[in-house]
């Protein structure tokens, strides 16, 4: 079976510039429409699968849509698959998982051959190379993640700005003056992955906003890296007395570090992570944190596909409100 990555090769372009243009819902040059023909004439690709779409029959599979990159959680993954898997069955339909790392080909051949009715898509990065094709190809389609240009799509997340704010908010009611973020792994900022960017965005703003001394670093995993964090900001932030963390793996490695190096959590230093909660509640001290509710987002994520697959409107955008829960790991400065 010949497949609309198989026509992008043979034209030299990408699978989503010849969904366009077939579809003609994007403007394309007349010579590389010629050359995407052309290939579609040479090669026999037929745009669907038995008459699927001419029959209106459905397969009552959704696609989701892991990508398995550098700086991936596989746990935080895992919940998310779960969430999604259960919401699904409980709406009799099945989950395909595409695990591909890099662009648009797992989606294009999802379209071409009918295998899901509508795809959840997550990692979702500022600028998404997945993108185009969404907005181009027949498949309805759902993003957990909320791209710089969220136009003509459906999204839903955590609103992760304002979970950045509200971490740096409770930290300076509490009478801290120097805050630090330890945030995701350096490639997961490269990818301009939407939630870690928009994390550090409110981080930041909140600092500014409370005339707080601070700064943001990445970090890898394991306790190595959370050690060399530690030092380095003990060494840039000598009144260093509040961490927020975004790095689920690193919540006790860095609470371990930052007691070797002589700082008493929560006695020296108040710390508050973004995470799920159980991670936070089962730290060596419990953590204050604010949850990333990977089950509601997963629910929520199937019941917009499922709407939108039965022709129902749903809204562009929806941003889950982030909630705070306290715990033995923050104090008022100097408590």
């Amino acid at each position: 079976m010949v497949k609309i990555t198989d026509v992008a090769r043979r034209a030299g372009v990408s699978p989503s510039t010849v969904s366009y243009a077939l579809s003609g819902k994007r403007p394309i040059s007349d010579a590389t429409r010629r050359r995407v023909q052309a290939a579609v004439r040479e090669l026999g690709y037929r745009t669907d699968d038995g008459g699927r779409s001419r029959s209106g029959a459905r397969a009552k599979v959704l696609a989701l849509a892991v990508p398995m990159r550098p700086g991936i959680h596989v746990p935080v993954v895992t919940q998310f698959a779960v969430s999604v898997v259960t919401a699904a069955r409980a709406r009799d339909h099945d989950v395909l998982l595409l695990t591909q790392g890099e662009g648009d080909e797992g989606i294009g051949r999802v379209t071409e051959t009918g295998l899901a009715d509508g795809v959840i898509v997550t990692d979702v990065q500022l600028q998404d190379p997945r993108l185009p094709l969404l907005r181009s190809c027949s498949l309805p389609s759902v993003l957990i993640g909320v791209p710089a240009e969220a136009d003509g799509l459906t999204c839903v997340d955590l609103d992760f700005r304002a979970a950045g704010e509200l971490c740096v908010d409770h930290l300076a009611r509490l009478g801290h003056r120097t805050v630090a973020l330890v945030g995701s792994p350096p490639e997961v900022y490269v990818r301009r992955t939407a939630f870690a960017r928009r994390l550090v965005e409110g981080f930041t703003a909140a600092a500014g906003r409370h005339g707080l001394a601070s700064a943001a670093l990445p970090c890898g995993t394991g306790r190595d890296a959370a050690r060399a964090v530690a030092e380095r900001l003990l060494r840039d932030l000598p009144a260093l007395t509040a961490v927020v963390v975004h790095n689920e793996p690193l919540v006790d490695p860095l609470i371990e570090a930052f007691e070797q190096l002589g700082m008493r959590v929560p006695g020296d230093l108040s710390l508050t992570a973004v995470c799920p909660a159980p991670v936070a509640a089962a730290a060596r001290v419990p953590v204050t944190s604010v949850a990333v509710p990977a089950a509601e987002l997963g629910a929520r994520a199937v019941h917009l596909l499922i709407r939108k697959l039965s022709g129902a409107p749903v809204p562009g955008t929806t941003l889950l409100p982030p909630r705070l829960t306290e715990r033995a790991s923050t104090a008022p400065r100097g408590h």
